[in-house]
């Protein structure tokens, strides 16, 4: 496997460490959270400006041809200085479904739109009661003429009160843990019947609860095939994990950074407390534990693209596991080697140790993928 980035991916890797550096600082993110807008538009027209939010879109709809390695180059620069911006949920999950799925009259239509930083767009597929599973959906799209209906309650959607446009999973046959029967329509958020509960994460980035009530939709906005979604929005969900696994590996880099930073200060009997061998071995372990998550989540984003579902679902499922265990070691550490300031809103260690631990439960946790690794193995052994 190759380690190195590319010359264009290492320049687009410099740039952005400059724009986090300089222009997101610490204080301008939290008046953006402050705010309760979930997004910052001048931000997000930067994002444009620089062409990331058209990086992984095929070039004759507005984008550079980008693969997984590139949205891993982002989201790790993205994840150092904790960036809110919808990019998981617009451009990873929901333009990554219709770079998959869609025709070119809908790549035309949203991609480009996206690509520009005119539209936001969010994947609302979990349910409540579902956890991790993807195949549990109880919303239901009923055909009527030349429309569907589609009726059902969809849970924790990523930045979809910033949306424009939702990228819906529903019902259409089978029943409700079936893998097949499930079809993607795209349905404007301001939709009649369409109601939207937005709020703030534990790390204060935005998700929503959204409810559907017999809302009509076009047959020209189903996404894919009739009742064959299931495999795309496994792949989706697939490219969310590679994408959150790099932000986390930023995450605990600036983790380590800020938490060296401050034992090199802090001063405890007259001396820095990082004179303290104890707590030059804690440093060191938070540093292995983030560079082995780093060569995890460089795994995940080259094996996105295979064609081995079982190959990409274990390895990343491995990733995931793997990196959720170094976010939670790295965030408790920060934050106990900080001491009682750790916690405070005051401090970045405080946010770094939320985002870290809420990434560990995006797309499953820790001990969901090692049991999902666990019975790959054990059903390829029998």
């Amino acid at each position: 496997m190759n380690f190195d980035l590319t010359d264009e991916q290492q320049m687009l890797n410099d740039s952005l460490r400059r724009f986090v550096t300089n222009e997101y600082s610490f204080e301008k993110r939290s008046t953006f959270i402050e705010s309760g807008k979930g997004t910052d538009p001048n931000t997000w027209a930067a994002l444009a400006d620089m062409g990331l939010l058209a990086f992984t879109f095929p070039e004759a709809f507005g984008g550079l041809d980008g693969n997984a390695v590139d949205t891993m180059v982002v989201m790790e620069n993205f994840g150092r200085g904790l960036v809110v911006e919808p990019y998981l949920a617009t451009v990873v999950l929901a333009g990554g479904l219709i770079g998959d799925l869609g025709n070119d009259a809908q790549k035309d239509d949203y991609l480009t739109a996206i690509a520009s930083g005119e539209r936001k767009m969010a994947l609302a597929h979990y349910e409540p009661g579902a956890r991790y599973n993807l195949s549990q959906v109880q919303t239901t799209a009923r055909k009527d003429g030349d429309h569907f209906m589609v009726s059902g309650q969809k849970t924790a959607v990523i930045h979809g009160g910033q949306a424009d446009q939702l990228v819906v999973s529903a019902r259409t046959s089978g029943n409700a843990n079936d893998e097949t029967g499930l079809s993607l329509f795209i349905i404007d958020a301001n939709a009649k019947g369409v109601k939207i509960d937005d709020y703030a994460a534990h790390d204060g980035y935005r998700i929503a609860d959204i409810s559907f009530s017999n809302v009509a939709v076009s047959a020209d906005n189903l996404l894919g095939e009739l009742d064959q979604a299931f495999p795309h929005i496994e792949k989706a969900i697939d490219l969310g994990i590679a994408a959150v696994c790099a932000e986390a590996v930023g995450a605990m880099e600036a983790m380590n950074e800020t938490t060296l930073d401050y034992i090199k200060t802090r001063k405890q009997f007259g001396v820095p407390i990082g004179k303290f061998q104890v707590l030059q071995h804690r440093m060191a372990d938070m540093f292995i534990q983030a560079e082995q998550s780093k060569s995890m989540a460089i795994l995940a984003a080259n094996t996105t693209d295979s064609d081995d579902t079982e190959e990409r679902r274990n390895a990343l499922s491995m990733s995931k596991t793997l990196v959720g265990q170094g976010a939670r070691y790295v965030a408790q550490e920060g934050v106990q080697l900080h001491g009682g300031m750790g916690v405070t809103d005051e401090m970045f260690a405080a946010h770094l140790f939320k985002r870290l631990t809420t990434i560990n439960l995006l797309f499953g946790d820790a001990d969901h993928h090692l049991a999902q690794v666990s019975d790959s193995l054990m059903a390829a052994s029998a």
